[in-house]
């Protein structure tokens, strides 16, 4: 699904555990520059899309398929997880000279607030391509 910025500037999320959504002004998953995906870690009691998201590690693949039925292909290279409160923009949406891979949902559930403190992001660069 297509996701674009609040009125405050923040990155709408999708209205519900699933889908994933694709941030519109970044590039598309497989064009140079980082491209951003979004979703659920939870959503009304259950597992949402990115339920399993932490448990990536460098050197695991992403694939992500394309509206033109190819699918790029993405290695991890990093998962971070950080306080919203110091959520690294520039480290997120910032140039880079290749094709990159964000995905980002909550972490650090906190027990007391019932709330998530932190996002969990994932950092993936292309290594390939596969024909629908």
């Amino acid at each position: 699904m297509r996701l674009g910025l609040q009125s405050n500037g923040t990155l709408e999320v999708p209205p519900s555990g699933f889908p994933a959504g694709w941030y519109v002004g970044a590039p598309t998953a497989g064009e140079i520059g980082p491209a951003i995906i979004v979703g659920h870690v939870h959503w009304n009691g259950a597992p949402g899309v990115f339920w399993d998201l932490h448990r990536l590690s460098r050197g695991d693949e992403i694939l992500v398929s394309r509206e033109d039925g190819s699918t790029a292909v993405f290695s991890v290279q990093r998962v971070l997880q950080v306080a919203k409160s110091e959520f690294p923009t520039d480290r997120v949406y910032g140039h880079i000279d290749h094709a990159g891979l964000r995905v980002i949902t909550c972490g650090g559930f906190n027990e007391q607030t019932r709330t998530y403190d932190d996002n969990l992001i994932v950092f993936a660069d292309l290594i390939g391509s596969r024909e629908g």
